[in-house]
Formats: C-alpha cells, structure tokens, sequence
C-alpha cells in the first residue's frame, strides 16, 4: 500500500483508480499504511520537542520534559489513527445522501490517502519552528484537499459533480472536527493536563 504514495503526487487520478481496484480491508489499510505514516508527526514532534526545543525571538530554547512529550506523542498518535477511521465511517454515512454506498474498507481508504499529505509533512515537526511548520503545512493541506476531490468521486463512484458536493460537505465536517479537538486540547490544558517543560 505505500507503493501509492508517490503515484498519488505525481498521477492521482490514475493512482485512486488503482487503489479502489485493490479494495484493501480496513485492517489491511491500518497494518500497512495508517499505523506507519500516522506515526511520523508524533516521532517526529517528540524528538523535535525534547532534543531541539524551539525559541521565540532571541529567547533561550524552550524544550518539553521528555515524559510530558510522550504523553503528548502518544495521544497525537492515538487521535490521528481514530481520526481517519471515524472520517471513514463519516463518509461512509454520509454516501447515502450521493446515492454512493460504499463498503467501509474503502471509504476509509479514502480518509487515509487523503491524509497521505499531512502524515509525510509532519517529519518537519522535527525542527519546531512555527513559520516552518506553517510555511509547509499549507500546502500539505491543501494538496490533500486536492486529493479529496480528486479520489472522491471515483472512491465512492460517483460523478464529478456530485462528487464535488459530496467533497465539499466532507471537507466542512473534517474543520469541524479539527475546531473540537482544538477545544479540546485547551479545555484539557485548563485542567492540569498541559505540557510539562525543561528547566
């Protein structure tokens, strides 16, 4: 299954078609794709965090404790492999209003692919500079957009208007979902659960 990423960069109409023709099980999908690239931005972001720290300005390098960073890689990891499965089963139900009822190995096949972007884009979380990271974040996630409404419509065999629509309402419950878990996340901080750093 990582065959397909380059095939998503350089042809994805071509490499979708390829992927709904394989029609992997969504544990085939998790064991040889979403449990590999899911865990790049929280490796990644952990050793960012605790070997390199970040600074702000002419500040000295702030670094997070090595125990508190775990806790933070582990939850990230944990909320990105619930993230592409709940996307799946969202897609999932959301096709029988597009007339496109698809079995769930593939439409989590879709999340998963869709995120291919922003899973290799989190090796960056390496050096935790935030103009960095948001200088190719941006583009990471509006290519996987593209790739959304690109796969869509032939993940789910539909036409590319329909699918269009069907991209868009998928792409306004993943903002949705991204705000929650920002809530979340401060919500969780208020209450004792933020991160710990180096002295």
């Amino acid at each position: 299954m990582l065959s397909h990423i380059l095939g998503l960069f350089i042809n994805p109409k071509k490499e979708w078609q390829a992927i709904h023709d394989s029609d992997c099980s969504v544990t085939k999908c998790y064991l040889s794709y979403v449990l590999i690239l899911a865990a790049i931005p929280p490796v990644s972001g952990y050793f960012g965090t605790t070997v390199f720290g970040w600074s702000f300005g002419a500040r000295e390098v702030v670094k997070l404790a090595p125990e508190s960073a775990l806790i933070i890689a582990a939850a990230y990891y944990l909320i990105m492999l619930v993230g592409v499965f709940t996307m799946g089963l969202m897609i999932q139900w959301m096709g029988k209003t597009y007339d496109a009822e698809q079995p769930l190995s593939r439409t989590v096949s879709l999340a998963a692919y869709t995120a291919t972007p922003l899973f290799l884009i989190g090796v960056f979380e390496l050096m935790p500079i935030l103009w960095v990271n948001f200088l190719v974040g941006l583009p990471a996630l509006g290519y996987s957009v593209v790739l959304l409404y690109t796969g869509l419509p032939i993940m789910m065999g539909i036409s590319e208007e329909k699918g269009f629509l069907f991209s868009s309402a998928v792409l306004a419950v993943g903002l949705v979902a991204l705000v929650c878990m920002m809530v979340a996340t401060a919500i969780l901080w208020g209450y004792g659960f933020a991160p710990q750093f180096v002295d």
